[in-house]
């Protein structure tokens, strides 16, 4: 897919917390403008990756967090962070805010509607989440940088994330905190959601609907490497 000039404007860093058996897992996704368009159109670019140690805790990972958010390039605007709040993760967003950071906390829900209740506090239909990573996906919009650690694990993860529409129309989503471990999907889903959300930026296009069989899904992971 040809686009323009890709302008880089922030990261945006997701961080999805798992309990004491699952990985926590931060993934940054650096966000790109496509220069000249209005409304505004956003590529993204997962540049960088890091799961925690299983036994982790969670001053720990608190500590990691910042860290790492100090060591990134400075871009266009400030970077964001958007912390999967749900179980255990509002203690860890409580720790961040105690430590000067602005986090959005995004508790996923399986309703149907997403509720703003603040500018740092979501609500979050796992179906969205779902939805628009198949939608960038597709639309070839979301790339890995090919240095990035855990890449392959990545990946993997997202092949076996899908999403099934049955006859009655009802929306099954596989692999998504079912799976053995599919915390670096979620971390990036987390991501890049909080890029695209209208409470930050614009509303996308929820009537895009991606059911790609294995064929398709491969040729569409193949295609989100990339040098931009």
């Amino acid at each position: 897919m040809t686009v323009g000039k890709l302008k880089p404007t922030r990261f945006v860093i997701g961080l999805d917390l798992g309990q004491s058996r699952d990985f926590t897992a931060m993934i940054t996704d650096q966000l790109f403008e496509v220069d000249g368009v209005w409304p505004v159109v956003y590529h993204h670019k997962l540049v960088h990756s890091y799961r925690f140690q299983l036994g982790t805790s969670y001053p720990e990972v608190t500590d990691t967090v910042i860290r790492l958010m100090k060591q990134l390039p400075a871009q266009e605007q400030p970077p964001e962070l958007i912390v999967d709040a749900t179980g255990v993760g509002r203690p860890v967003v409580d720790s961040l805010k105690e430590r000067g950071l602005v986090p959005i906390a995004v508790t996923i829900t399986g309703g149907i509607d997403t509720n703003i209740k603040s500018a740092t506090d979501w609500r979050v239909p796992k179906r969205q989440l779902a939805s628009l990573m198949q939608v960038l996906l597709q639309t070839q919009r979301l790339k890995i940088a090919q240095a990035m650690p855990l890449t392959a694990t990545l990946v993997k993860e997202l092949a076996a994330f899908k999403v099934k529409v049955t006859l009655a129309g009802r929306e099954e989503f596989e692999a998504w905190r079912e799976a053995d471990h599919d915390d670096l999907v979620l971390a990036a889903a987390l991501a890049v959601y909080g890029a695209e959300n209208p409470a930050l930026t614009h509303r996308y296009d929820e009537t895009m609907n991606w059911v790609a069989d294995s064929a398709e899904q491969i040729t569409n992971l193949q295609m989100m490497f990339s040098d931009f």
